[in-house]
């Protein structure tokens, strides 16, 4: 009985670490880079083939009768890899190709015809190409490759000269850069790319938007990066708005647990579409609202209407209704302070999977659940046996 637990055990324990080390494998498969999947890296294969291709076939056809040089230089791949596989990366960015690979074949050429020793020249074309695209805020790694390709090339490319620069680098960075931004246009990626726009104070005031006052600022984030010491291949902005996202979801993970449909008042108050805004404006003042939900006649939200649209001569609420905000019952609750602290409305109608009206949350039941639950999570914590302990110990 023994012997066969033991075997069991053993058994067991051998299939743990087949599984371990599976995992591990598995993980030398996953992408380094954040964000990355599969379907993105497909896109991205076939973006740098049909790219390179069309660069290296309009160059070959209509370009090679004015020089010698190869039609497509080698650091037009490596661009490539940069364009099509991270489009959002600053050194992938239409100035960072065309300029970073032209300005160094320039140094290339210019280094190459100053110094003969062809590895000397080599490193300094490099060192200069480096410096030349940081102080000209075009920083692209294939760039080092072009001023090397300047110094390195073979015959055909020294007996370019200065004609190297612009044909066959500057044309095949033009070319693929075009490329990139109409494969970009189907590929679901924006190219150039912009960082997302920062959230705006839907009141037309200087403050920040409510739910960043207290948060993430610039400064944090400057400080931040020094703090690091090491320079991000990321656009600053894109590292903000990711950083705001990541605190957004913590705060939606601690209050996660409640939903809408916990919270929505059921007992609404509505107004028909096709009633007259004077039946709108009595109601909202009877029951001291700020905005009331308009449905149709099958119960299903079609928009919101407040004092502010009941101004003027209209015949129905529904030429006067504002587009309505509305959130499933399963949707947690924390989610709701983007659209109630930032757009124009004071409440979010909860609806089923029809559009059907199931309750409201306004801003005045979201502040009461996130107090209640900050209260009772700092009552857990002081209730906790290490609190305890401390507590005794003392």
């Amino acid at each position: 009985m023994h012997r066969e637990i033991r075997l069991l055990l053993r058994r067991w324990k051998i299939t743990l670490l087949k599984k371990r080390e599976n995992r591990r494998r598995l993980a030398l498969f996953r992408p380094i880079l954040p964000g990355a999947n599969l379907k993105d890296r497909l896109i991205a294969c076939c973006g740098a083939m049909l790219g390179l291709a069309a660069t290296g076939l309009l160059c070959h056809n209509l370009l090679t009768h004015i020089t010698s040089a190869p039609a497509l230089v080698a650091p037009m791949g490596a661009s490539a890899v940069l364009l099509f596989a991270v489009p959002a990366s600053p050194l992938a960015q239409p100035w960072s190709i065309i300029g970073g690979n032209t300005l160094s074949a320039l140094v290339g050429v210019m280094v190459a015809a100053l110094i003969p020793d062809p590895m000397l020249a080599g490193g300094v074309a490099v060192a200069l190409a480096i410096a030349t695209m940081s102080m000209t805020r075009c920083l692209h790694p294939p760039g080092g490759a072009a001023a090397l390709t300047a110094v390195i090339g073979g015959p055909a490319i020294a007996a370019s000269g200065m004609q190297f620069v612009f044909y066959p680098v500057a044309v095949n960075s033009i070319l693929l850069v075009l490329a990139g931004w109409t494969f970009h246009r189907f590929s679901g990626h924006s190219y150039p790319h912009r960082a997302p726009p920062k959230p705006a104070n839907s009141h037309g005031t200087a403050d920040p938007p409510a739910r960043t006052r207290a948060g993430l600022t610039a400064d944090d984030l400057d400080e931040a990066i020094r703090d690091l010491g090491e320079a991000l291949d990321v656009n600053r902005d894109d590292l903000s708005a990711l950083l705001e996202k990541a605190e957004l979801h913590a705060m939606e993970r601690m209050h996660g647990g409640i939903t809408c449909g916990d919270i929505m008042a059921r007992d609404v108050v509505t107004v028909s579409a096709e009633a007259h805004p004077e039946v709108a404006r009595a109601r909202l003042i009877e029951h001291a609202f700020r905005t009331l939900p308009v449905v149709d006649r099958r119960n299903v939200v079609v928009g919101l209407v407040g004092h502010q649209h009941l101004v003027g001569n209209a015949a129905t609420v529904a030429s006067v209704m504002a587009p309505p905000v509305t959130a499933g019952p399963e949707t947690p609750a924390f989610r709701l302070l983007g659209p109630l602290s930032e757009e124009s409305t004071h409440e979010v109608a909860i609806v089923d999977g029809s559009g059907g009206l199931l309750g409201v949350v306004t801003q005045t039941d979201l502040l009461l659940v996130m107090a209640r639950t900050n209260l009772l999570q700092s009552l857990e914590s002081v209730r906790s046996p290490d609190a305890l302990a401390a507590s005794a110990s003392r």
